[in-house]
Formats: structure tokens, C-alpha cells, sequence
């Protein structure tokens, strides 16, 4: 039995689901223009976490050779929805 196309499924379901899973708050705060409850050590800890375990992805894909897709997904939308929310931080 062949258990990598579920695995796939897998992955993918679950880095999308992790991607959008902040949509909800931007979409909040973008519509309310109000950002003050949202604490800054939460969002530079999620930033920087978001970036260094997407470099440490990275570098692991590339010295294996095996590529994860769904995690670059994940990491690369995480890291603008985070992004956003700082901007919306600091000049709302």
C-alpha cells in the first residue's frame, strides 16, 4: 500500500488550513481598523518564528533534496498575514 498520496493530502490539507487560520483576525482588523488587542510580543514571536522555521524548511529541502510545497505555502502566507497585522499594529 502506497501511503504517500495521503500523506500529501495530508500536508497540504493541514498547511492550508494553518495558512488561513489568521485570515479571520486580518479580515477583522482590516474591516475595524483596530489593532490595539492584538499583543506585539504575540505578533514579533509569530513573525520571527514564521521566518526561521521557513529558513530552517529551506535549507533542509535543499540539502535533501526532498521539497516540501505544502509547508512553503503555509510559511509564505503565515509570514504576509503576520506582516499585515504589524503594519495594522503600528498605524491603527
Amino acid at each position: 500500500m502506497n501511503i504517500v498520496p495521503v500523506n500529501e493530502f495530508v500536508g497540504w490539507a493541514g498547511s492550508i488550513m494553518l495558512s488561513v487560520c489568521a485570515v479571520p483576525q486580518v479580515y477583522r482588523t482590516w474591516r475595524t481598523k483596530k489593532a490595539g488587542d492584538l499583543s506585539w510580543g504575540f505578533l514579533i514571536l509569530w513573525f520571527f518564528g514564521e521566518i526561521f522555521t521557513f529558513a530552517y524548511i529551506l535549507v533542509g529541502d535543499f540539502l535533501s533534496q526532498v521539497f516540501h510545497l505544502p509547508l512553503y505555502l503555509n510559511y509564505l502566507l503565515n509570514t504576509l498575514l503576520v506582516v499585515y497585522l504589524i503594519y495594522a499594529k503600528k498605524n491603527y
